[in-house]
């Protein structure tokens, strides 16, 4: 500290404390996840008729009629490219399934909105079962590769919006990396009969969705009373669901035909 005399303040006058940085009030979009919560009512009733016809039927009737297998696709049985989503093996799967979609989903739709996240969640899970069909002869079901298109738009939107954002963003970027990595490298270990290509195909779907269509947030008002807002055009998000759509229904399309 000076002793520079010139430097200290007048006899009797306090010294005053350096003004602090004022706070702005910046509301986020207060959407309810009700699509979060109706997807997993779904997912749990339909478990409850897989278990229900097993206990009376002796067989699964559901998985049977909806599972992905490649022959029956083929064949033109192209609902299996989308029923998966909503079945399960077992109580430990589907608990899985829907806990990772508790976690993922709330935050997510309250950005997307309902039919935005509606659309990731269908698409992801379409893209997942035509990479699962390209690449696995095996059957397969489960919402996972509709999670790992959460996992995928996540990370997109926490990427694209990581300078409204900030530190949070890029934390959670690598949190995100991480998670993904780890369940990629569990799906490939000898003996899991995980569908990997399931959860790429997804992974990929909800990444391109997210990137073309995601939210892209900017803040608008006057200090203190700011909001966030998406950019992002309405015209934008119907035409990435159409070409990510399209683009798994072309993939779809020739490997059946050169299958023949």
């Amino acid at each position: 500290m000076s002793n520079d005399p010139s430097k200290l303040p007048p006899s009797g006058v306090e010294p005053q404390a350096p003004p602090q940085p004022r706070r702005a009030a910046v509301r986020v979009p207060q959407v309810s996840p009700t699509l979060t919560y109706t997807l997993i009512g779904i997912i749990i009733f339909v478990f409850s008729l897989q278990a229900l016809s097993l206990s009376i039927k002796g067989i699964d009737l559901p998985a049977f009629y909806g599972d992905k297998v490649n022959s029956l696709i083929a064949q033109g049985q192209v609902w299996r490219l989308f029923t998966p989503i909503f079945l399960h093996a077992s109580l430990l799967h589907v608990g899985f399934n829907l806990y990772a979609l508790y976690v993922l989903g709330p935050g997510l739709e309250r950005f997307y909105g309902h039919k935005r996240f509606l659309a990731l969640f269908i698409l992801s899970g379409f893209a997942g079962n035509v990479m699962s069909f390209l690449f696995s002869t095996a059957p397969s079901l489960g919402a996972s590769t509709a999670i790992f298109g959460l996992i995928g738009a996540e990370g997109v939107f926490l990427y694209q919006n990581r300078e409204i954002l900030g530190e949070s963003a890029r934390q959670g970027l690598r949190n995100v990396i991480v998670i993904a990595l780890i369940n990629l490298f569990i799906g490939f270990a000898p003996g899991s009969n995980i569908d990997n290509w399931g959860h790429i195909g997804g992974l990929l779907g909800g990444a391109l969705f997210a990137w073309f269509a995601g939210p892209l947030l900017k803040v608008e008002g006057i200090f203190p009373s700011q909001s966030v807002v998406d950019q992002r055009e309405s015209g934008d998000v119907i035409r990435a669901g159409l070409s990510v759509g399209l683009l798994f229904i072309l993939l779809t399309a020739a490997t059946i035909f050169l299958r023949k």
